[in-house]
Formats: C-alpha cells, sequence, structure tokens
C-alpha cells in the first residue's frame, strides 16, 4: 500500500479497494477536516505514523507519538536475531539454556522489541527500560494492546536494576552522530533526539553498555546490539577491549550492511 493509501484507509476506515470503487463519494465536514488536518502535517514534515498514532513492527500493530522512534525494519532484523539464538537456531552455537529466560532490553522506547520478544518467546520474561517516562507510558500500552507481559522500568540504562542477572540483553541504542542530526530528512528530525543522539561518533551509548553489561548477564550470557550503518566494526572493538565478551556474529541487514552484533559474555 501506498503511503497516500495507507493515510486515506486510515481515516477513512475503509478498504484500499473502496478508494478506487468508489471515486464517487463524497466526504462529510469531519472526514475533510481529518484529511485536510492529515495532510498539512504531513507536507509540513511530520512522519506519517506520529499523523496516524500507530505503526506496524512485525506484524503487530503498535502506538507511537513523538516520545517515541518510529520502528523500522532493520530492527526486525534484531529481533528476529535475538528469537533465533533464543529458540536455539543460533549461527555458531545452540541456545544459551531452556525457558523461561530472562530478556531486557535498554533503551525501550515504544517497546516494539519488548512486546515483538514478549509474544515471541513464550514462557520468558521480558524486562525493559527507558530513561523517558512518555516512552515507558507509550511501552505500556502497546503491551496491553497486544496483550504481552512485559516488566518495564525507568531507569538509565542499567541504573534501576540492582543486582538482577539476565540471559540475554538486546539494545538499539541511539547511534546517531550529534554532529549529523541537524542533516537529518525533516522527518527524522521530528523524532525525539535522545532517541537519536548517541554523541560526537555515535558509540557513546555502546561505550557504557559494553563496560557494563557483562555485570548484568548471567555465565554465558547474550548481547545483541543493533548498529548504525558503518558502526559494527567500532561495536564489536569496544566490545572485545572490554575482555568480557566473544563476539559470536555479526548479522547483515537486507542491504548487506552489518546491522546487529551478536556477543556472549566469556564463561
Amino acid at each position: 500500500m501506498t503511503e497516500a493509501e495507507l493515510l486515506f484507509t486510515e481515516l477513512l476506515q475503509c478498504e484500499r479497494a473502496e478508494l478506487y470503487l468508489d471515486r464517487a463519494r463524497k466526504l462529510d465536514i469531519r472526514q475533510s477536516k481529518l484529511v485536510a488536518d492529515a495532510l498539512r502535517r504531513r507536507i509540513d514534515g511530520e512522519p506519517l505514523q506520529y499523523i496516524l498514532g500507530k505503526a506496524w513492527f512485525m506484524g503487530l500493530e503498535l502506538r507511537v507519538n513523538d516520545s517515541v522512534l518510529i520502528p523500522r525494519p532493520e530492527t526486525e532484523i534484531l529481533v528476529e536475531t535475538c528469537i533465533r539464538y533464543a529458540g536455539g537456531n543460533g549461527t555458531p552455537g545452540t541456545p544459551l539454556r531452556v525457558f523461561p529466560i530472562e530478556v531486557l532490553e535498554l533503551g525501550t522506547g515504544s517497546g516494539c522489541i519488548a512486546v515483538t520478544l514478549a509474544k515471541s518467546l513464550p514462557g520468558s520474561r521480558v524486562t525493559a527500560v527507558d530513561i523517558s517516562w512518555d516512552a515507558l507510558v507509550c511501552a505500556a500500552e502497546n503491551a496491553r494492546m497486544n496483550d504481552a507481559e512485559v516488566e518495564l522500568k525507568h531507569s538509565d540504562l542499567f541504573s534501576a536494576l540492582g543486582q538482577r542477572k539476565f540471559d540475554i540483553i538486546v539494545s538499539n541504542p541511539p547511534y546517531v552522530r550529534s554532529g549529523d542530526i541537524d542533516g537529518l530528512e525533516p522527518e527524522l528530525k521530528r523524532e525525539p533526539r535522545m532517541a537519536l543522539d548517541g554523541g560526537k561518533d555515535g558509540l557513546d551509548f555502546y561505550r557504557r553498555i559494553a563496560v557494563r553489561a557483562a555485570g548484568f548477564l548471567k555465565k554465558g550470557g547474550l548481547l545483541l546490539l543493533e548498529t548504525g550503518y558503518d558502526q559494527a566494526a567500532s561495536v564489536r572493538g569496544l566490545l572485545e577491549e572490554s575482555e568480557d565478551f566473544v563476539i559470536r556474529e555479526t548479522v547483515r541487514d537486507y542491504a548487506g550492511i552489518e546491522r546487529v552484533v551478536v556477543a556472549s559474555t566469556i564463561i
């Protein structure tokens, strides 16, 4: 479906075919106002998902607003890789342990990763953290909408987790270089800066995770990180420098870009 078709079918609550079969249809005042307002916002550069208040991720419908990033196809690869390893089909390697497994997501935003993992890994216990209260409200709504059991905590990465240990830690942290943000497309600049800005070289959050993640993983636990288009090698280097991790795999996205780094704690 094209963007225009998606916009009109959602606003008018109709099927795609109706847009073409009922060409003589006249909009009432309420519908006309809805369409005019949506088109104005889109022309101003607001992302379609914010206008509709929803996005789709791995078959799930999710609520989104300007306090969270819009879920992207690249992040589906992160989730698919996590499910593959948790289910015992990791390459190389075998499942870390039997269910139930403890999963932690750092920086959950809309909750798309945590909710999908909770739905896809029956018996797992998923915890998701974010520093933004508004993001946590959005994630909680998405968990309720999709009947997913996710424990949500307000935390700056690991700060509120105490001594807890997890089998898997997964994250799509902010990784845009600070100096690149002003040059992003208008739609991207509408998304929350704190969820985009990864510092001068885009690696600030990876450094923090590399230093502390092993302390929150069980023996042989997994760390899965989504990376920017040119960052996978640097992220692997940070994990290796920590001397706590061994790299298991780097997964490429649909364009052949190294997108997900998988590491495990040294046993």
